[in-house]
């Protein structure tokens, strides 16, 4: 089965069961008339909410590239994940303000025991929905899951911040202990929801991922030829699942294209070790300088100009930078 196939189908249970989650959350509120109950049952109309227009982004990213879209449609994900993270933003924000307005007004609590269970098994699931949304995010490279999962995960946790504090107001009967624990609820969703919202902008804007270049770099370094004099600019792009990298190579300026295509191709091979699936390279063949003799590891090089004196190490700081390594030193 396709990835793209499998992440409409997750996302598909994730929907439909937010939404059974959401009618017991509702008739935990109903039940006790609890606010910290309520901000929960409100943050699960967010989850509905995202997880349909993920789900829509999701079709979407699964499109494949077409004449408009020549780097495919993945990027529409990130959009998905900044709507849901700026919605649970605003839903925090919507539970504090309710919230410092019982404390003016307060309600009656009723039945907090049934809440206190009801919301327990709500939880409960979130977690295991969350943990399983996430986890398959980062295997398909799904901003939209990783986003989803991230959601639910801290809808549990609120969840459970909310169970220990109403245990403690149906033992104490302190009962404006309900408004303090949805105000600090609030706040973390607020929290969670800017989170999300920026790790999604950084996504749209196209912030290196560090992690995922030092991967690259390290099998670079190990099938390094001597033929390939430096490697530089080295660029990795993100469209949903599919993945774009940029990069320079330094060949002896003598090659023919034909020599040259085939060294590019085994640079590209190397780096499909670290990505296997869905990797679209454009790798571009530099010739060497004279101020490269110095830095070559070519040793039947009959043009060299100058004697070999130092190996230079790929890294971060110098694969990435768009400049030979000769002038680099």
């Amino acid at each position: 089965m396709k990835p793209s196939k499998n992440k409409i189908i997750i996302q598909t249970y994730t929907l439909i069961i937010g939404i059974l989650l959401l009618a017991a959350k509702f008739l935990a509120f109903a039940v006790s008339n609890s606010n910290a109950i309520l901000t929960d049952a409100l943050e699960s109309i967010i989850n509905v909410l995202a997880g349909g227009f993920g789900l829509y982004s999701l079709f979407i990213a699964s499109k494949p590239m077409d004449e408009d879209h020549p780097y495919g449609h993945g990027r529409i994900e990130l959009i998905s994940a900044s709507i849901e993270g700026a919605l649970i933003f605003a839903a925090g924000l919507a539970m504090v303000i309710k919230s410092i307005y019982n404390i003016f007004y307060p309600t009656k609590i009723e039945h907090l025991d049934i809440g206190i269970i009801l919301i327990a098994i709500t939880g409960v699931v979130n977690y295991a929905l969350g943990w399983y949304s996430k986890y398959n995010g980062k295997k398909f490279s799904s901003a939209t899951l990783i986003a989803s999962g991230e959601h639910l995960k801290s809808d549990a946790y609120s969840s459970f911040a909310i169970i220990l504090g109403l245990a403690v107001v149906f033992f104490t009967e302190y009962y404006w202990l309900d408004v303090a624990i949805a105000i600090a609820v609030g706040i973390f969703i607020m929290y969670s929801g800017f989170k999300i919202l920026q790790s999604s902008i950084e996504g749209i804007m196209d912030k290196a991922d560090f992690i995922l270049l030092q991967k690259v770099i390290d099998v670079l370094n190990k099938n390094r030829r001597e033929s390939w004099v430096d490697i530089h600019n080295l660029r990795i792009i993100k469209y949903g699942e599919n993945i774009h990298i940029d990069c320079h190579t330094t060949l002896p300026w003598y090659y023919n294209t034909i020599e040259a295509h085939e060294e590019l191709r085994l640079v590209e091979d190397a780096i499909k070790e670290a990505i296997p699936n869905n990797l679209e390279s454009f790798i571009h063949s530099d010739p060497c300088i004279p101020e490269s003799c110095r830095i070559c590891l070519l040793k039947d090089c009959k043009v060299r100009t100058t004697p070999f004196s130092e190996k230079i190490e790929w890294n971060l700081e110098n694969v990435i930078k768009n400049q030979k390594h000769a002038h680099q030193i």
